[in-house]
C-alpha cells in the first residue's frame, strides 16, 4: 500500500510512544506532548500498511509563524524517502495557511549534526535564521535555592529570538502575551530566567558569566522540581567568547564542538 498522511487519532498513541521509545535513547519527548497536540490540532501521522510510522506537527507562533515540529520515522523504516515525505507535507500545508493569511513563514530548529535534515531544509529554501547553543548541566553539581515565579513584561524580554525549550520566538507584544501562556518567568535576587511549562531548558535573560553563576542555583531547584537530574541551557550564539567561562561553571556542551549547535531555520512564504 501507498503510504498516507493523515491527522493523528487517540488510538494513535501505542504507535508514537513505541517512536518515540527508541528515538534520543527514549528521552523523546513525543508521547508527552501528545494529548495537547492531538487537543492543538495540526498534528499529522504518516500510516503505512495500518501501522504509524512517522509523525509531523505544524504549531502556530507569534509573527504568523508555522513552527514545524515532531518530524519523526520509526527507526526501521527511515533512509527510504518518508522524512521527506513528512516535511515536503508541511510545506505544502505551510503554503495553503500562507494563502489564508494565516502565517507568513515557516521554522523550525535541529541540532547542528542533523546533516540529512540540514540538508532537506537548503534544498527546499530555508535559510539558517538564528544559530545558538545548548548547553547541559547537572542538578547535583549545584546547591538549589528557590526562585520566584514572576509574570512578565516586555522589560523582561530581553532577546531580539527568545528561546522556549526547543522552539524560539520574536521578541513583540503578540510574543509576550504568548509566551504568559506557554513559559514560566523566574527571579532570583532581581536576575531573571524562563522555562517552557513543560520541560528543563531554560534561558538566562542576562547571559554574563557572573550572572549565570548566580542564576544555576535556582535553574538546579526548578529542574529538581520537575523531576529531573539534568537540565539544560540556550545561550545565543554571541556567547562564544564566554566558552571557556561557562564550561568552568559546570556546564557541558552535548557535542564537543565551539561553534553553535543549535541551527534554526526559516522559510519567507509571503
Amino acid at each position: 500500500m501507498e503510504p498516507l498522511i493523515r491527522e493523528a487519532r487517540p488510538e494513535d498513541r501505542p504507535f508514537i510512544e513505541e517512536i518515540a521509545r527508541l528515538t534520543w535513547d527514549g528521552e523523546d519527548y513525543l508521547a508527552r506532548v501528545f494529548g495537547e497536540w492531538l487537543k492543538d490540532g495540526n498534528f499529522y501521522v504518516l500510516e503505512l500498511d495500518g501501522k504509524v510510522i512517522g509523525t509531523a506537527k505544524l504549531t502556530f507562533l507569534p509573527g504568523k509563524i508555522g513552527w514545524m515540529e515532531g518530524l519523526r520515522v520509526h527507526p526501521d523504516y527511515r533512509g527510504r524517502g518518508y522524512g521527506r515525505k513528512l516535511h515536503n507535507f508541511l510545506l505544502e500545508l505551510g503554503e495553503r495557511l500562507a494563502r489564508e493569511g494565516k502565517i507568513e513563514a515557516l521554522e523550525f530548529t535541529t541540532d547542528f549534526l542533523n546533516k540529512h535534515t540540514i540538508s532537506m531544509a537548503q534544498k527546499t529554501g530555508f535559510y539558517i535564521k538564528a544559530r545558538f547553543f545548548n548547553f547541559g548541566a547537572k542538578v547535583g553539581d549545584f546547591e538549589p535555592e528557590e526562585p520566584e515565579k514572576i509574570e512578565p513584561g516586555m522589560e523582561d524580554l530581553t532577546l531580539g529570538l527568545i528561546p522556549v525549550g526547543w522552539r524560539f520566538v520574536k521578541r513583540c507584544e503578540e510574543a509576550l502575551e504568548w509566551l504568559r501562556g506557554n513559559a514560566d518567568f523566574y527571579d532570583l535576587n532581581g536576575l531573571r530566567f524562563l522555562a517552557p511549562k513543560k520541560g528543563t531548558t531554560f534561558t538566562p535573560l542576562d547571559v554574563g558569566l557572573a550572572t549565570l553563576k548566580a542564576m544555576l542555583p535556582a535553574m538546579a531547584w526548578v529542574a529538581r522540581e520537575r523531576g529531573v537530574e539534568e537540565f539544560d541551557l540556550m545561550f545565543p550564539s554571541g556567547v562564544k567568547s564566554l566558552l571557556p567561562g561557562i564550561k568552568r561553571l559546570g556546564l557541558f556542551l552535548w557535542d564537543e564542538t565551539e561553534e553553535p549547535n543549535v541551527l534554526v531555520f526559516r522559510k519567507k512564504l509571503i
